[in-house]
């Protein structure tokens, strides 16, 4: 006969220690992968001196605004003029606007003769405005004189220099095309004064070209992938107030908020979040359509300031407006009709967040804990982006080596020049390319670090609160939050940052191959083979297949990590051993509530990018100064930042789920299959799910009330032993002060009273020499009143066999006020007639009552107090 398998196990540290509360964390660990944390340091010194590099070589300037012919950045302060006022960028030189524009000309637009002006220039209406460069030389005028005379000092120059003028080789340039501040850029409009050009022939000026490649050939430098890129990057620098208030205190308030309304209103918060995501991505989706042009009248627009109304700029910043408002139509279809669907799914969503709810409720800590990660997550962000910001600009000025034939006079030389007439432009090496890269990974891993190590620390609170059975002692409130972080910090940062490190390096080789599909794709490189096509298009699909497999599986991993202190590759072997072997157990439960999860990380994410949107529409930003080119880059990062910091603050949830699972079935395979740390309400939620999987996926049979069957209603031989003070009077018996404890692997067939008598001196309930006088098992399908069966010989022992047998043994002393006589024996029950109605079905798990005063019994079989559940279960006969 195997002997029964009873209490509570020694713990996995193998001190062997009954009822420590957290035994089964290691507490006696060592480090683990070294090799990667002194990688992961190394890396981040290599960040602080390529950041270094960025602030040293960088200026934030140069990605709005232009180079004027000095080489000086418009808008800046240099040492022979102070141009902070002076933004724009304007080509004085017509001709050498028009050539730009030609095919086969030789000219580039980055060559022709730019200077820094406070406005762009119209043509006068009766007679010839002139911008003449900056007073320098015998022009003794100072820079807010030359502002002020509207830059045109043509009329104090000398017969010298007003005849180069003319031959426009400066220091004086006619205003001949009326233009428009586009990005900081003054435009040429394709419509010349009629006036001015008469002025100018009249002074016999040179020919100057007047076709609609003037045009053109500025709006393309304007549009420029490369300048559009700059102009993204610019905006983000621009709206950093935004950023703090949309991506960082919003989604703090309301992560915060979301944990709360978890913890005190579970039932329904899924359904809030269903119904809150719907109308959140509508309304942003509303917002691009706004700025798309596609609703209402306030579409972005590349023209800063007051313009001509009838005058229209296209640009790309418009386009990727559109594409982006057509892309979230096609998610918010995708998405509400997804949440319609799992709506059948969200009573399931709330039995298992009502287990993470009860987990916060006891340690109080993990809702604060985030807050820990968040302000370091912050520091980093404003340092990474102001890094970013100059390592975007930090190329270096350099003049032009140009060949085309052009002269312009010189102020400090007093002559005309044609050696240095070329402009000027910012050339980036492939070092910087290689350097914003290795940014932007550091970001991510970065982040995927905390992320990670919040992660853990949450996991480590949550599984010393399972392996406690959930009691309430002083330790549980805060100490294991102190006590995780600690571990993790002495002895894994080097299995979290492994695991981060592979998470990044999958999502950035994705993006790289995504990059290098779409230039194929852009050059109409493709595949000819029809397995080399299919190949090439589902290439994409399987890296984030494997992406999200890895990330599962790290999750999982920083769980076990937490729990037994292995490095990060034995503890994803562990990890995904005990989820392949209980996957049908633990899959259709844990699903769902990731999904509403993830919903809720979208709903904090959506409300920071609504919210941005809002701030972003005032005037503040569509000033002259302070102009965002487009909402586009501002609000996806403060969706992103929203997203991170939900992640955080969620992952409380989602961890504290995740670990008591992973907890259960490691209980599950250390004790022979059955979890003997698992909280009452994390069985319910299993046995829920059971009956619902059951209720899917085979027909009901029809039941014989007179004579049940008993094989649909029985699970395998475990005993769950009762030990009852006392039972109430017939009818309604319910029991009073029941302790429960657990028996399993037992041989059903040399089973005898003996070895019930065994067991409970074994258990403690008993003592050597004295013995209890009254053994029931309560039948499936029967009730306290009905379905006690006596157990008083081996006999009756003998007609308990599976499946016919039970799972609850009640145990009652000899004092105990139950009728024993009125209890009949098995064969009788059958053919009695008061089973003529129908029985309860009871639940392999008894509803246990536990009345704590005596005074609220009556004797006669009723409850008149307010009495605890000893299980935190109702009572149900």
């Amino acid at each position: 006969m195997r002997g029964p398998v009873i209490g509570k196990y020694p713990s996995s540290d193998g001190n062997g220690e009954v009822g420590a509360g957290n035994g089964i964390i290691k507490h006696n660990r060592k480090c683990r992968d070294i090799v990667f944390l002194v990688f992961f340091i190394a890396f981040w010194i290599s960040m602080i001196v390529n950041s270094s590099f960025g602030f040293n070589q960088g200026n934030p300037l140069r990605l709005n605004f232009g180079l004027d012919y000095k080489g000086n950045v418009c808008g800046g302060k240099h040492s022979d003029f102070d141009l902070r006022e002076l933004e724009l960028k304007y080509w004085v030189n017509p001709n050498q606007v028009y050539q730009s524009g030609m095919k086969n000309s030789g000219v580039k637009l980055s060559n022709a003769r730019t200077i820094c002006l406070l406005d762009c220039p119209i043509p006068s209406e009766d007679s010839l405005n002139w911008v003449c460069d900056y007073p320098e030389g015998d022009i003794r005028l100072s820079l807010d004189d030359w502002i002020d005379m509207n830059y045109d000092y043509f009329a104090d120059l000398t017969p010298e220099l007003r005849n180069t003028s003319l031959q426009l080789q400066g220091p004086c340039y006619p205003v001949i095309f009326p233009s428009v501040n586009v990005y900081w850029s003054c435009q040429f409009i394709d419509r010349p004064s009629n006036v001015s050009l008469t002025n100018w022939k009249r002074m016999n000026g040179v020919t100057i070209n007047d076709d609609m490649i003037i045009d053109k050939s500025i709006h393309n430098s304007i549009n420029a992938r490369s300048s559009v890129l700059k102009r993204y990057v610019a905006d983000v620098g621009k709206s950093w107030p935004v950023l703090i208030v949309c991506g960082g205190l919003l989604p703090l308030f309301l992560s915060l908020l979301w944990l709360l309304m978890i913890r005190h209103f579970v039932t329904g918060m899924p359904w809030v979040t269903v119904f809150l995501f719907n109308g959140l991505i509508i309304s942003v989706t509303m917002f691009y359509y706004m700025k798309a042009g596609w609703i209402g009248n306030d579409a972005i627009s590349p023209i800063i300031g007051e313009h001509d109304p009838y005058y229209h700029v296209t640009s790309r910043e418009q386009h990727h407006m559109r594409a982006a408002a057509f892309l979230m139509t096609c998610v918010m279809i995708v998405s509400v009709l997804s949440s319609i669907a799992i709506v059948r799914r969200i009573l399931m969503a709330t039995s298992v967040l009502k287990v993470a709810a009860k987990v916060i409720g006891e340690v109080h800590a993990l809702i604060i804990f985030p807050v820990i990660p968040y302000l370091i997550l912050a520091v980093f962000y404003m340092i990474w982006v102001s890094a970013a910001l100059h390592l975007f600009s930090s190329g270096e000025i350099v003049r032009n080596d140009c060949n085309t034939n052009c002269c312009a006079y010189d102020l400090k030389a007093k002559r005309v020049s044609c050696d240095d007439c070329c402009g000027y432009s910012i050339h980036y090496t492939n070092h910087i390319a290689a350097s914003i890269l290795f940014h932007l990974f550091g970001c991510y891993w970065a982040t995927q670090f905390l992320i990670a190590s919040s992660s853990t620390v949450i996991a480590g609170s949550v599984a010393s609160y399972y392996w406690a059975r959930g009691e309430s002692s002083t330790t549980i409130p805060f100490l294991p939050v102190f006590s995780s972080m600690k571990l993790l910090t002495r002895y894994s940062l080097g299995s979290i940052a492994i695991g981060s490190l592979i998470v990044s390096f999958i999502e950035s080789t994705r993006f790289i191959l995504e990059a290098i599909r779409r230039r194929l794709k852009i050059a109409d490189i493709m595949p000819e083979n029809f397995i080399k096509r299919m190949m090439f298009h589902t290439s994409r699909f399987c890296l984030k297949g494997i992406e999200l497999t890895i990330k599962s599986v790290n999750r999982n991993a920083y769980i076990m990590i937490a729990i037994t202190g292995k490095g990060f590759f034995k503890a994803s072997e562990i990890a995904t051993n005990l989820i392949i072997s209980n996957i049908l157990r633990i899959g259709r439960v844990n699903v769902i509530g990731d999904v509403i999860l993830f919903l809720g990380k979208l709903c904090v994410s959506l409300a920071s990018a609504l919210f941005a949107f809002l701030m972003l529409d005032t005037h503040k930003y569509k000033s002259s100064h302070n102009k965002i080119t487009s909402p586009l880059f501002p609000v996806m990062v403060c969706w992103g930042l929203g997203y991170v910091v939900a992640t955080l603050f969620f992952g409380v949830v989602e961890m504290s789920i995740d670990t008591i699972i992973l907890s259960y079935c490691q209980d599950a395979e250390e004790h022979q299959g059955t979890a003997h740390y698992a909280p009452p309400l994390l069985i319910e939620t299993f046995e829920e799910d059971n009956e619902i999987q059951a209720s899917q996926t085979k027909p009901l049979k029809t039941l014989d009330r007179k004579n049940p069957t008993f094989e649909d209603a029985m699970a395998p031989w475990r005993i769950r032993a009762l030990l009852v003070d006392m039972f109430t009077k017939f009818p309604g018996r319910k029991y009073i002060k029941g302790k429960q404890n657990y028996v399993d692997l037992l041989d059903i067939d040399t089973f005898s009273i003996h070895d019930i008598d065994e067991m409970m001196e074994e258990l403690g309930h008993i003592d050597s020499d004295q013995t209890l006088l009254y053994y029931h098992f309560l039948r499936p399908f029967g009730d306290l009143d009905f379905g006690l069966f006596a157990l008083g010989s081996d006999q009756d022992v003998h007609h308990l066999e599976p499946p016919a047998c039970s799972k609850q043994l009640f145990l009652e002393w000899n004092d105990s006020p139950i009728e024993h006589e009125s209890v009949p024996d098995l064969t009788e029950v059958e053919n009695d007639s008061h089973l003529d109605k129908e029985p309860s079905l009871v639940d392999h798990i008894d509803f246990d009552m536990n009345i704590e005063n005596e005074d609220d019994y009556d004797g006669s079989g009723n409850n008149n107090g307010s009495g605890s559940d000893e299980f935190d279960d109702d009572s149900e006969s």
